[in-house]
């Protein structure tokens, strides 16, 4: 740490162009999610009266708490690649970073990421492998959740069937072996350091663990608003829950769109239309897509704030490894 007296070193002209694009970056995702929630209020209020208060904010607080499994998911990973970053230092990287999913083209909040990981001393490589890894998780994760409408689909809407092509490839994907060798080699591509050690099952299980978690959550959270208006019981539940599941690896898919937009909406539709209408369900889906967007904006707005109140309070950022030169 400089003396009070010393004079800190000027920023390059690399480090000034990676604060320009950070700040872009946050700045076009919150002007895209909401000029989104602001299109389609007048929809998302037509489901609104429907509901009680109690109810939204119980689905609301799902919402919260499945992101906050979708970080877990993540932050196992960060920290079995390097030395030990910590919950709160890894929330302001991935939920901050993360919004960039609603600048259309979603892999900016991949590069969102990887810009705050390093602003933390946290090297690019190794927050680039763990984001990758997650999406990897992820994919597997809400296949696994989508299991329990596949009957449904086979049934009614066979041509998401081809989505569990991908299944065997997610699971070679995840296992040890291949995840440390592609680790590896990704760092050394980049040339950086190689990870400490390889990824074990335990931490691919409890990355997986969590991410199926957050699944749940997230089918808890519409089954909530949908049970207000008579969708109840264990096999809705289950129903809402493999929504959720597909929706979310539609979207996943469907990059090009700002944060998989339409894509996990039409599936919410598909399954909850033949019990709600499709009117009813279409309402639903989108005050559940505003309700996602409300909790990210909301959820890194907090962890930005816990990093200038460190800031404020002379905590040093680049004590997690050794920076990256300019």
């Amino acid at each position: 740490m400089p003396t009070h007296g010393e004079h800190k070193s000027r920023p390059t002209l690399k480090s000034r162009l990676s604060l320009l694009v950070r700040i872009l970056l946050i700045a076009s995702a919150i002007i895209f999610a909401v000029v989104f929630i602001q299109s389609q209020w007048a929809e998302v209020t037509s489901a609104l009266v429907k509901l009680s208060f109690p109810m939204v904010l119980l689905s609301f607080l799902a919402v919260m708490a499945g992101i906050l499994c979708g970080l877990m998911s993540w932050q196992v990973l960060l920290e079995h690649l390097g030395p030990n970053v910590g919950v709160l230092r890894g929330a302001q990287i991935f939920l901050v970073g993360s919004i960039g999913k609603y600048v259309p083209g979603s892999v900016w909040a991949y590069i969102l990421q990887i810009e705050l990981g390093s602003r933390y001393g946290v090297a690019r490589a190794r927050v680039f492998a763990a984001t990758l890894f997650s999406v990897a998780v992820a994919a597997v994760g809400s296949l696994l959740a989508g299991g329990l409408i596949v009957p449904m689909l086979a049934k009614n809407q066979p041509v998401f069937l081809w989505l569990y092509a991908l299944l065997p490839i997610g699971l070679i994907m995840l296992h040890p072996r291949v995840l440390t060798r592609l680790a590896r080699l990704g760092f050394k591509i980049l040339r950086k350091p190689r990870p400490d050690h390889g990824l074990g099952y335990k931490v691919v299980a409890s990355s997986l663990g969590w991410a199926l978690a957050a699944y749940c959550l997230y089918g808890l959270h519409l089954y909530i608003l949908a049970s207000s208006i008579g969708f109840s019981g264990p096999g809705e539940l289950a129903s809402a829950v493999g929504a959720m599941g597909i929706g979310m690896i539609a979207g996943l898919l469907a990059f090009f769109l700002p944060s998989g937009l339409g894509a996990r909406e039409a599936v919410i539709v598909l399954v909850l239309g033949p019990s709600l209408g499709v009117g009813t369900a279409t309402a639903f889906a989108l005050l559940s897509r505003v309700m996602f967007t409300i909790a990210d904006l909301a959820m890194a707005g907090c962890a930005a704030l816990t990093a200038v109140r460190q800031n404020r309070h002379s905590q040093p950022l680049h004590v997690l490894e050794k920076p990256e030169s300019d």
